[in-house]
């Protein structure tokens, strides 16, 4: 998507465990291993953004983790107040030397691998990964901590 401002954009990642494996999709542009995720459009919130991209991406529903297992999802509003999940994490990295990325990393599980409709995903090459995986791919520090503490917190052996 097109830019919000030409200095910084506010954007979401999002590493899905299903069956103890984290999912990593390649990007197209840059070619490396990456969580799902992308741009914040001015008119969703990050939670409406990160469900937006897992399905526009890798064609998945997501339950996102985070406090009181599903309060705070945007189910609780109150004279125009959205109460919303927040991340697990944020950080700010730059794109170029003009352009930096705030972003929000958010948690999810699937009920399935297996994308819901395959013809309405992005052309992508995607990878369920294990610990074991992420131990041997050439992964950015930021993407193998984020992926591996995913499957920390949600795998279930």
């Amino acid at each position: 998507m097109s830019h919000i401002h030409e200095k910084i954009d506010w954007t979401v990642e999002v590493f899905i465990v299903h069956k103890n494996r984290v999912l990593l999709r390649k990007h197209d542009k840059y070619n490396i291993w990456l969580s799902v995720g992308g741009h914040i459009e001015l008119d969703e919130d990050p939670v409406e953004a990160a469900k937006r991209e897992v399905k526009e991406e890798v064609g998945l529903d997501v339950q996102l983790i985070g406090r009181d297992k599903g309060k705070g999802d945007g189910s609780v509003a109150d004279h125009g107040y959205l109460d919303l999940l927040p991340p697990k994490y944020l950080g700010r990295h730059p794109i170029n030397d003009n352009h930096e990325h705030i972003t929000l990393v958010y948690f999810a599980t699937t009920e399935t691998s297996e994308a819901s409709d395959p013809s309405d995903i992005e052309d992508a090459e995607i990878f369920w990964a294990t610990k074991e995986d992420l131990e041997k791919m050439d992964l950015s520090p930021n993407v193998k901590w984020y992926a591996q503490k995913a499957l920390e917190e949600l795998s279930t052996t």
